[in-house]
């Protein structure tokens, strides 16, 4: 049964399992570092479909279907299924559910979803609510890219600031604690904004989020960043990450050495023109599902913290010169299930 420690962080006593987890992606993320690790990558990022939106669809879908094939997890099975987009009214989360007659919750926590939708599908297996439930996310770059900036007709310039939208999805199959990787904690992140205005500075606006979430989580358990062996941020690029070290250095909680970044993994931004890095839902879901999950199965890392930023703005509140506020949500996932030498 989960317990509250501090004000914001729940210890799932019983250390729920990802019991399988996929990672799908296309012809920009094939070209990158971490493309060995993904579970299928297409050679373009239409996927045989005939819109954008149809394609990040089919992804999803994909990915969802994989994870299950991968802990040989019949659909239904699964109690609950926790997902969501970028796209307005999570339309590619509810066509990938469609079909499947999973209990649905579309969530839209913008690029912090893989981990709201982790955290939610962990406390459902841990409180007895579910037995088996699963977290997905995607996000297309073309779809994106249509929905809150311009067609990609335009031909728009793009500022150094600016993060290119993975075409990725991650899923990710949770039930009770069986083997690595477990879930022992999550931290509920609150809305930060400090007035940036900037779409093309993402990373910018998503820090303070992630600072504040991690500040509450070490102070909640009394544990500090050299305690983990990573601290796995969403998608705050280039610019977010030196800005949340830099916020980090300040609060007193050095972590330079031990922070990587989702959106610095999945591109080489020397040889592919992504700017500042990589975003998107699809971003933090395929890194952690490809790359991160299967190093804490095998033990090469044995404890992290992974918490998915999201600038929560939409085309409307942009136009109407909002500013952008910013979530970080927070889960501690370990190779061990009861790590005492971190938190008792």
């Amino acid at each position: 049964m989960a317990k509250r420690i501090g004000s914001k962080t729940l210890i799932l006593s019983s250390s729920p399992s990802i019991i399988g987890y996929a990672a799908v992606g296309a012809k920009k993320e094939k070209q990158g570092p971490l493309a060995g690790y993904f579970d299928l990558l297409s050679d373009d990022s239409s996927f045989g479909q005939k819109t954008w939106e149809k394609a990040e669809t089919h992804m999803q879908k994909t990915a969802i279907e994989l994870a299950l094939q991968k802990c040989n997890t019949p659909k239904d099975q699964i109690d609950f299924l926790f997902a969501g987009d970028l796209l307005n009214q999570c339309i590619s989360s509810a066509y990938a559910s469609r079909d499947m007659l999973i209990p649905f919750f579309g969530l839209y926590g913008a690029c912090s979803t893989m981990s709201e939708s982790l955290c939610l599908a962990s406390m459902f297996v841990d409180t007895g609510l579910g037995q088996r439930c699963l977290a997905a996310t995607s996000s297309h770059f073309c779809s994106a890219e249509r929905q809150f900036r311009f067609p990609l007709e335009y031909g728009g310039q793009r500022t150094p600031t600016a993060q290119w939208t993975v075409t990725g999805s991650g899923a990710c199959v949770v039930a009770p604690s069986v083997q690595a990787p477990f879930v022992r904690a999550v931290t509920v992140g609150t809305v930060q904004d400090l007035g940036i205005t900037d779409i093309n500075n993402m990373g910018a606006a998503m820090a303070p989020a992630a600072a504040n979430t991690l500040c509450q989580f070490f102070s909640d358990t009394g544990t500090r960043p050299e305690d983990y062996d990573m601290i796995l941020t969403g998608d705050l690029g280039f610019v977010g990450s030196r800005l949340l070290e830099r916020l980090m250095q300040a609060e007193g909680y050095p972590m330079a050495k031990l922070h990587n970044d989702c959106g610095l993994m999945i591109y080489d931004r020397k040889k592919q023109d992504v700017h500042a890095g990589g975003s998107g839902c699809g971003c933090a879901a395929s890194v952690l599902c490809s790359f991160i999950l299967p190093q804490i199965a095998c033990q090469r890392l044995k404890n992290v913290l992974f918490l998915a930023t999201g600038a929560l703005m939409s085309p409307t509140s942009t136009q109407q010169g909002e500013s952008i506020p910013g979530i970080a949500h927070l889960v501690y996932l370990s190779s061990t299930p009861n790590p005492k030498e971190v938190i008792c």
